[in-house]
């Protein structure tokens, strides 16, 4: 039996998340009910949960990565104090957590919450974070990734704040650039991923956007251990049915390959912004059968209305996928976590493995 023909056994499957945004991830009753507290009600688009949720996928859907960047207007401005922070963390890994994941990194941006310095904002994610886990009754592990805004000035002390944190705050296990790329290319902040190199952190970096290969290619020039999305590497390959796996691949790809530098792909949202025309396109299925170290990701659950079980289950049918290409799927991105390597090694070998034997047997 295959994973598509058992949706249920796929649904509570032992998944794993490295790219999903804790300001994209929350309840539309939660954003009402911070909103209330802080005064923020009367910018809503809609006071009603459900329509809320609709606004913020018809910003996700538009196909403009700028409109859809827009909606976090609405959630950056309920999380201003350490109790939202705090909740929403929280909330994060036990919706994770009922939802099959075993291992998870959620990252944001310190600087957005202006309210707050932003190593108070840093401490109180990382409280939630473990306050989910004991909701979680330990079915999860949970750490944070700490981004600093690609469009602003601050990535050095952002990076210098990961630095200092990773021994205050053991939740901390890596550095990102987000926000809109295209004219912000990793280049930009040369000196804060210098100085990420030269202290041995953990770094991702985004690269979903025009000017696709170039925006890769410079990712992986200042030092990156993962690509956030990647999608677009795609151009750098081509259908070959003599080619190893049926696929062609350029240089970038192939560097790409040969390292193992893991992919954080978020299918639904790439579609939902016209990096990809449909699923049936994206590059996910064929990369994993060529060999690419790839996951699975939410990227943002609220504005793409998605789950990490939702999302699995569209590539397994879209795919095809076997049950040993989706614990593959799981074990690769759980390899490539920022977690201390003795943490992941244990659920690849106490949860996963177990896990999926079980389930191929059936």
């Amino acid at each position: 039996m295959t994973p598509a023909d058992d949706p249920t056994a796929l649904a509570t499957a032992p998944k794993a998340l490295l790219h999903d945004h804790l300001d994209g991830g929350l309840r539309p009753t939660t954003i009402l009910e911070l909103a209330d507290a802080c005064g923020w009600t009367p910018n809503l688009p809609a006071t009603d949960p459900v329509e809320l949720q609709a606004w913020f996928t018809r910003g996700a859907e538009t196909g403009d990565i700028l409109q859809y960047l827009a909606t976090f207007e609405h959630t950056v401005a309920v999380l201003q104090s350490p109790e939202a922070l705090e909740r929403v963390a929280a909330e994060a890994v036990t919706d994770l957590a009922a939802d099959g994941v075993v291992y998870a990194e959620i990252r944001f941006a310190p600087e957005l919450h202006d309210a707050l310095a932003p190593a108070a904002a840093v401490e109180a994610v990382g409280a939630g974070l473990r306050r989910g886990e004991v909701e979680a009754q330990g079915a999860i592990s949970a750490h944070l990734i700490c981004c600093s805004m690609r469009t602003g000035s601050r990535s050095l002390e952002i990076a210098e704040l990961v630095d200092r944190m990773r021994e205050l705050e053991p939740k901390v296990v890596g550095y990102d650039l987000a926000g809109a790329e295209t004219g912000f290319p990793p280049s930009l902040h040369a000196e804060a991923l210098s100085f990420a190199r030269r202290r041995h952190l953990n770094v991702t970096l985004h690269a979903s956007e025009p000017p696709d290969l170039e925006l890769i290619d410079d990712a992986i020039v200042h030092g990156a251990h993962r690509i956030g999305h990647g999608v677009r590497l795609r151009t750098d390959t081509s259908p070959d049915p003599d080619a190893p796996a049926g696929l062609r691949l350029g240089p970038l790809a192939r560097y790409v390959l040969d390292r193992q530098i893991h992919l954080e792909m978020a299918p639904t949202c790439h579609v939902q912004v016209g990096a990809v025309p449909s699923l049936d396109e994206h590059p996910l299925g064929p990369f994993l059968r060529a060999g690419f170290s790839v996951g699975v990701n939410t990227d943002n659950r609220l504005m793409s209305a998605v789950s990490p079980a939702s999302e699995l289950a569209a590539v397994t049918e879209t795919f095809d996928l076997s049950w040993a290409e989706v614990e593959r799927l799981v074990v690769d991105a759980i390899e490539a976590g920022f977690a201390p390597h003795e943490e992941r090694q244990r659920i690849i070998r106490d949860v996963v493995r177990p896990a999926y034997a079980v389930l191929a047997s059936q």
